[in-house]
């Protein structure tokens, strides 16, 4: 077990798969923190803990994949963000992290435009996980407060995913099927977020 936050176990991880496998082709950033924090309710030190896990993780993740893609001039980077990074309905600090991982997907394919290492991000919208189940009940971090000011601005929870749909895009941006697609966040909602 490994925690994202840390440096030491980031390193820790890339070693081990090293150590395992010989190399790595592809990295999927799939750690983070849902909540429904509104901006008031919302103190530093959560808001520290949600930044650093859901985007200081991703960084972090990244930089140290780049040690190995580079020098082969080949790698997948896959960040999941949300729909949240562009429809902000969650807590303030999710939404915030998510829209910076969107971001921080454009800006790494940029650096990485003029090699074979590609960078992109799928944006799952109500997938049918735990952490979703939880939303839905109000029981993750913030209750469901914030969706008093927010759902009417969104078809939440909509038409629902599987797993398996944000699996499939995965897929397809990991595969030789994506080998043109760069710098791209492809949402995967059922259309429950146009």
């Amino acid at each position: 077990m490994a925690d994202v936050c840390s440096t030491e176990d980031t390193k820790k991880v890339f070693e081990a798969a090293l150590k395992e496998f010989g190399d790595v082709d592809i990295l999927i950033n799939n750690a983070g923190i849902g909540e429904q924090k509104m901006i008031d309710e919302t103190d530093d030190e959560w808001m520290k803990y949600v930044m650093d896990t859901n985007l200081g993780g991703p960084m972090r993740y990244i930089r140290e994949a780049l040690k190995i893609f580079l020098p082969k001039n080949d790698g997948v980077i896959i960040n999941i963000s949300s729909v949240n990074g562009t429809r902000p309905f969650c807590g303030a600090t999710y939404t915030s992290t998510k829209g910076a991982l969107n971001t921080l997907t454009k800006n790494v394919a940029m650096r990485l435009i003029d090699t074979n290492i590609r960078c992109n991000a799928v944006a799952p919208g109500a997938t049918v996980t735990p952490a979703h189940l939880a939303n839905k009940a109000g029981e993750q971090p913030g209750g469901a407060k914030m969706l008093e000011y927010s759902g009417h601005f969104v078809y939440f929870p909509g038409p629902e995913c599987d797993p398996m749909d944000q699996a499939y895009a995965c897929l397809f941006l990991a595969s030789k099927m994506g080998k043109a697609v760069k710098g791209q966040v492809l949402q995967v909602c059922n259309g429950a977020f146009l």
